[in-house]
């Protein structure tokens, strides 16, 4: 065979990832809030997309919930962004005949789930006539305003004052002083017991605890500004650490205090505040807005729909690529608006897209956790994506995406749709049939309710759950405790002799000592 250089013509298929690709697979990732925020964005960029304000989602949801009629295939992303059907601006028949749209959904299996959606798509991201929630939050000073204002009114001497403020500038977050006193004393060129009597004049500022160089300092302080610092007190603050040890009985006999006494001291010390200055932070929780909603029908079965109020309203301006068809534009303004009626269509095939998947998962899982919404978290299922993903026969990856922060508003709260997929525990057949998450739920209620006198240790756990079928081993119940952070038996059995309850307060104080 001679080696010489050749043309060959060969035929071969492989999938692409196009940018219209791209974008449908980021859509499916998308927080309901980040997704307003996208389409958001998009209206701004593209002038051939609106906000549909006539209330009427039937443009958008015709089709939703009938893929079942359709075929797996239609809610494939590969299958339904194949950018083969867009049309030239000068068409106005293909323009007309492309215009993409969803239904009411009446697709439901076993007559067990409705997943119709009378809903139209919610105007997420735009702005309505009622203000948003961070401005309706009340105006609070911050920390270095609240401290600057009693400074002033404090300190009459300026030097004193200068001083006052590079203190206030050296607070970490918590309210802690991170500075070496004598050193800030050469740099500000002043006495050291001048530094030092400013602080101890600071240290007396609301909240209480603030300036403080340490724990104990921060707790000094409080409870000198409840007048509860005594000798007793003194000693417990000095061996703080045996608090967090759990040893009362030495605690006990360094304070010189009864038994009575130590446990009154104990919940005074819980009820200080670690970190004084935490509570100036101004941290506005995120509500969750739910993007599925589950309901009960009359006839006692699962309705599953999707929540229009996070679905944006987004519809392309065909009046307006009529009116710019008709009219004589230059070779690249034509471009440019082609261009711009194809990433239309796209982003509205792609929220077709989102929608109709996001309540085909949605729906299956409702199918395989029938029992735990019935019943309880002590039934829930154990699950996998391949499960979710081979029942409506989607890849994986599609479903893991689709669960990603997404909510569903059910009977029994809000859940993220991740929450329903769980390890899976062998029993005692050898059967996986027990959730990770039911036997740590069952864990903790056999925590829960011990009695002071019997302290479940973890074999004990073992052999209670090994009886009711669940097969597992000590380390597993160690590790599901720690991580519901529950203390090991001799740690609870300690706390119960001693009286220690334990607490949010109290295990802030713990958390403390222990860093």
């Amino acid at each position: 065979m001679a080696l010489s250089p050749r043309l060959d013509l060969r035929q071969s298929q492989s999938l692409v990832i196009t940018p219209q690709l791209q974008q449908a697979i980021k859509l499916l990732q998308l927080s309901a809030v980040e997704l307003a925020e996208y389409v958001e964005q998009e209206m701004v960029s593209n002038p051939l997309l609106e906000t549909d304000d006539s209330g009427d989602g039937g443009a958008l949801l015709e089709s939703a919930g009938n893929a079942d009629e359709r075929g797996a295939d239609s809610l494939s992303v590969v299958d339904t962004v194949d950018g083969q059907d867009e049309a030239p601006l000068d068409v106005e028949r293909t323009v007309e005949d492309n215009e993409p749209s969803l239904s009411d959904g009446g697709d439901s299996f076993g007559g067990g789930i409705d997943t119709s959606n009378s809903d139209t798509w919610g105007a997420g991201g735009i702005a309505g006539d009622m203000p948003d929630l961070e401005s309706t939050l009340a105006d609070t000073p911050d920390l270095r305003s609240h401290l600057v204002q009693q400074l002033n009114l404090s300190v009459a001497t300026p030097a004193d004052r200068f001083i006052g403020m590079h203190l206030i500038d050296h607070l970490d977050e918590s309210g802690y002083l991170r500075l070496d006193l004598a050193e800030a004393a050469t740099q500000l060129g002043a006495d050291k017991a001048q530094v030092e009597r400013v602080l101890a004049l600071m240290q007396r500022f609301d909240p209480a605890g603030i300036f403080a160089r340490d724990l104990k300092e921060c707790l000094r302080l409080q409870l000198e500004d409840k007048n509860r610092f005594d000798p007793a007190m003194a000693a417990f603050l000095a061996n703080l650490e045996l608090l967090a040890a759990r040893d009362i009985k030495k605690l006990r006999d360094i304070c010189g205090v009864s038994m009575e006494d130590i446990q009154d001291m104990i919940g005074e010390i819980r009820a200080l505040d670690p970190k004084p200055a935490l509570r100036f932070d101004r941290v506005t929780n995120e509500s969750v807005i739910p993007d599925v909603i589950m309901s009960v029908r009359p006839d006692g079965n699962w309705r599953v729909e999707l929540n229009g109020d996070t679905l944006p309203r987004v519809l392309v301006n065909r009046s307006y690529v009529s009116d710019i068809s008709k009219a004589p534009v230059k070779k690249e303004d034509k471009a440019f608006l082609t261009e711009r009626l194809q990433s239309a269509n796209w982003l509205v095939k792609a929220l077709h897209q989102r929608a109709e998947t996001i309540l085909k998962v949605a729906t299956e899982l409702v199918k395989q956790q029938d029992a735990f919404f019935r019943l309880g978290v002590t039934h829930l299922k154990p699950l996998i994506l391949r499960d979710v993903a081979d029942a409506i026969e989607m890849h994986e990856s599609t479903v893991s995406r689709v669960t990603t922060n997404k909510y569903m508003a059910t009977p029994r709260g809000i859940f993220e749709l991740k929450y329903f997929f769980t390890q899976g525990l062998p029993s005692n057949d050898g059967a996986a049939n027990h959730s990770a998450e039911a036997v740590r739920y069952r864990i903790k209620t056999l925590i829960d309710n011990e009695a002071v006198a019997d302290v479940l240790s973890d074999d004990r756990i073992v052999e209670i759950l090994r009886a009711d079928g669940v097969d597992v081993a000590r380390r597993t119940v160690a590790k599901y405790r720690d991580s519901l952070n529950i203390p090991s038996s001799v740690q609870r059995r300690r706390d119960k002799a001693a009286g220690y309850g334990g607490g949010l307060a109290g295990a802030r104080v713990l958390g403390a000592v222990n860093s």
